[in-house]
């Protein structure tokens, strides 16, 4: 494969490229479009392909910039995004049988302001049914497979968003994170993921699953580039009245700080607990790394994460069973097993229990930020193991179902919980060659303190550049 394939590219790279009329959209969505025909029979990675649309929308954009007119800084770059973020005209299932027909009448503000800034459509991106499921699997549509080792895992829900990126297929997607939907395909397929603080971005016209819990974000090759999507994207908007006003700190610029100085914590208990042998190993190399690079790193002792995990859990069974209540009871065999199991037991929390959990989060969060008061991030696994089988996490409605589930959110749940933001980054290979991620938390919107270290570990490594072949 020609290193210099567009495809190859990262995104900031690519957009630089297109407006320098170094390459031409047209040459950047074929050579995209070129790897879609080649892995998607093997990925199952995309919802949709629009093919012609595409290359005609990429025409456009080449005839403006000779005409010296740019629409932004992603000019004339294709994407393709979670099958959750509603496009005016366009068919938006969110990997369900219930919306397999639904066309949107509006478009998601974080879907519009990338094409505010150039973006153009390749199609859309599978993912868990509703959002709701952290494995990848969809009975209506299929497993994603993960690029690395196809009879492996994305991770979940956004299935299709990481499992592309990885594949150099979309240069950046789009996905959402509730209980851990970013950061867990990015951690398994070996992309960078960003979690946002609650408020950070718009969640208008986005699918919703759990109210109080769902963030939007981007799946990219480095932390720079989900630096450039958060920059594009973040902000307030009067669609949505739970996104935060103010100023915005210059994402692209955190990229370029050193972290020398910076104070990094890892956790004494509960992320570093029965940590498969080779995440644990990653871990420690991780942290050597960051200590090369001049960060001060330093053991941090945690309120009981476990409470928080439970916590979480709670509040997403319940506004994920309120927001499906109708369709639950009007049209129930139109679900798959596994997400019909967990919203009907999200139906079965009583309100008392749901209110003590959404009270506690604000005591919860303070003792937390009381905990980590000394250092500027938290390094963490995303998961304890790396990508496990489509095979043994196909659990379907068993009653192991919410175990297996369990153990692959436990270390996400509570950073959701808190509404804190976390980037996931790629931090090494298992000895079976299968990616694994280390997530980096934050404060409430210091988004910018995470990409800068997230920037500087991935100066000083290489782990983001590897791209799964096709063989």
């Amino acid at each position: 494969m020609s290193a210099t394939e567009p495809a190859l590219m990262s995104l900031t790279s690519v957009a630089e490229a297109i407006a320098d009329k170094r390459v031409s959209s047209r040459e950047v969505a074929k050579s995209c479009l070129d790897r879609v025909e080649q892995w998607q029979p093997r990925l199952n990675a995309f919802m949709a392909i629009e093919s012609e649309e595409a290359l005609a929308a990429a025409d456009a954009a080449d005839a403006a910039l000779a005409k010296g007119k740019s629409s932004g800084v992603l000019h004339g770059v294709p994407l393709a995004h979670k099958d959750m973020y509603y496009e005016a005209g366009k068919v938006v299932t969110c990997g369900s049988k219930i919306r397999r027909d639904f066309v949107a009448t509006t478009t998601s503000t974080a879907l519009q302001r990338l094409k505010d800034a150039g973006t153009i459509r390749l199609g859309s991106l599978q993912m868990s049914e509703f959002a709701y499921g952290p494995t990848g699997h969809n009975a209506h549509y299929g497993a994603v497979h993960n690029p690395w080792a196809v009879d492996h895992i994305t991770g979940g829900s956004s299935s299709g968003s990481g499992s592309a990126v990885a594949a150099r297929l979309t240069f950046a997607a789009l996905g959402s994170d509730t209980g851990g939907s970013i950061r867990m395909p990015a951690h398994f397929c070996g992309v960078t993921g960003l979690k946002t603080t609650v408020g950070r971005i718009s969640r208008a016209g986005a699918m919703p699953l759990s109210q109080s819990l769902d963030t939007v974000g981007p799946l990219a090759r480095t932390a720079e580039d989900c630096a450039l999507l958060l920059g594009l994207m973040a902000g307030a908007d009067p669609q949505d009245p739970t996104a935060i006003t103010g100023p915005l700190p210059d994402y692209m610029a955190a990229t370029r700080e050193p972290i020398k100085g910076l104070t990094i914590g890892v956790p004494t208990a509960f992320y570093v607990d029965d940590l498969d042998s080779e995440v644990a190993r990653i871990l420690d190399e991780t942290v050597a790394l960051l200590k090369r690079e001049g960060a001060n790193v330093v053991q941090v002792e945690l309120p009981d994460q476990r409470q928080l995990t439970a916590a979480c859990q709670l509040v997403l069974a319940v506004e994920a069973a309120a927001f499906h209540k109708r369709w639950l009871i009007e049209r129930p065999q139109d679900y798959g097993p596994q997400v019909l199991m967990r919203l009907q037991n999200g139906l079965a929390i009583p309100g008392v229990s749901y209110l003590e959990a959404m009270r506690w989060r604000g005591p919860a969060l303070s003792a937390y930020l009381a905990a980590v008061a000394g250092v500027d991030a938290v390094v963490a696994p995303v998961a304890p193991v790396a990508a496990p089988t489509i095979a043994e996490s196909d659990v379907g409605n068993s009653p192991d179902a919410e175990a297996v589930i369990q153990r692959l959110t436990r270390f996400t749940r509570p950073i959701n919980y808190l509404g804190l933001p976390s980037l996931s980054i790629p931090a090494g290979f298992t000895r079976g060659g299968l990616p694994v991620g280390m997530q980096l938390v934050g404060r409430p919107f210091d988004e910018a303190m995470l990409l800068r270290i997230g920037a500087a570990f991935q100066r000083a490594s290489d782990f983001h550049e590897r791209a799964p072949k096709f063989a």
